[in-house]
């Protein structure tokens, strides 16, 4: 009986409504990079449009696990005991970790590429219990056809990945599945931290005729890294993610990681206002960008068809 009184309560504390003086969101990433950090921007000025304001009526507490997983797993038991009304992880592993500590603090993801596969939710339309978020699958049909037309004679697709990071496992297997499709080889190295980027990038080298890293925390987050060996190596690099064009992609077809905080957090919005995140279905993040950098592009010997330069939401020269 007292267990299910328990049950009850955090139920009932589940959809209840907060006042509006007493918000708190708690917002943790498993690394710092620009994709990340615009997310976690997104949803502050989403949470401000619908009125939670930082330094009014929110509190909004930001950490980092700089990359380590169990890191991870403390930030997410330091929230829990700070009691927030949501907790935010960006990224699969902090998602995981958060997920895993809390049955009963509200749980609103974001910038996980497959819920299903990394075990947060049983059901994308009807997640249940305390945990809901948005989806940004990478859409990699899309990402073979700009490789095809921008390097139509390229054979051999290298992917550079973190083989314990869920997202990336699952974006490889659809990776694999399209090239298949379109007469395309994958090639795989492992990075499974950041200093090792460089060296997964250079066994690349004389194997694959273009390179494509996925939106995978541990790579992006040393991703000049691989930028400097496509350069010495003239191997043109794709990015699963636009905001690491500036930073030497040659071109990528992907999110506005702003508006994928922004999505976010018009679903936290939602809980905070007393919905049950159990009861939102997970979000695939909406809307493509098409980023080109010409000067990378010259760097690694690519010229850009002219339908790709018309196409383009965005020209980094």
């Amino acid at each position: 009986m007292r267990a299910l009184v328990l049950a009850l309560v955090a139920a009932t504390a589940l959809a209840m409504p907060v006042r509006a003086d007493e918000v708190t969101v708690a917002v943790t990433a498993i690394v710092e990079h620009p994709a990340l950090d615009a997310a976690r921007d997104g949803v502050k000025e989403a949470l401000a449009e619908a009125g939670f304001k930082e330094g009014e009526n929110l509190k909004f507490l930001y950490e980092s696990a700089q990359g380590n997983p169990g890191t991870a797993a403390q930030i997410a038991r330091q929230f829990i005991g700070e009691g927030p009304n949501v907790i935010v992880p960006i990224s699969t592993p902090s998602a995981q970790a958060v997920v895993a500590a809390t049955r009963d603090i509200p749980v609103v993801f974001t910038a996980v590429s497959d819920p299903l596969g990394a075990q947060l939710v049983k059901d994308m339309q009807k997640p249940g219990g305390n945990v809901t978020g948005l989806s940004d699958m990478s859409p990699v049909a899309d990402h073979i056809a700009l490789i095809k037309e921008i390097t139509p004679n390229a054979k051999t697709i290298g992917f550079i990945y973190n083989s314990a990071e869920a997202n990336s496992v699952s974006t490889l297997a659809a990776l694999k599945a399209e090239a298949e499709k379109a007469g395309l080889e994958v090639v795989e190295s492992v990075a499974t931290k950041s200093a090792e980027v460089q060296g997964a990038t250079r066994a690349l080298v004389g194997r694959a005729d273009v390179i494509y890293i996925p939106t995978d925390n541990t790579i992006v987050s040393a991703f000049e890294a691989a930028v400097g060996v496509a350069v010495e190596a003239k191997i043109p690099l794709y990015a699963g993610d636009t905001d690491s064009v500036a930073r030497g992609a040659v071109a990528a077809l992907g999110f506005n990681y702003f508006d994928v905080g922004k999505q976010t957090g018009e679903i936290v919005a939602r809980v905070l206002k007393g919905e049950a995140p159990g009861d939102i279905p997970v979000r695939v993040a909406a809307g493509t960008d098409l980023v080109i950098n010409k000067s990378a592009a010259a760097k690694m010997g690519v010229e850009f068809p002219e339908s790709i330069v018309k196409r383009a939401t965005k020209v980094v020269e």
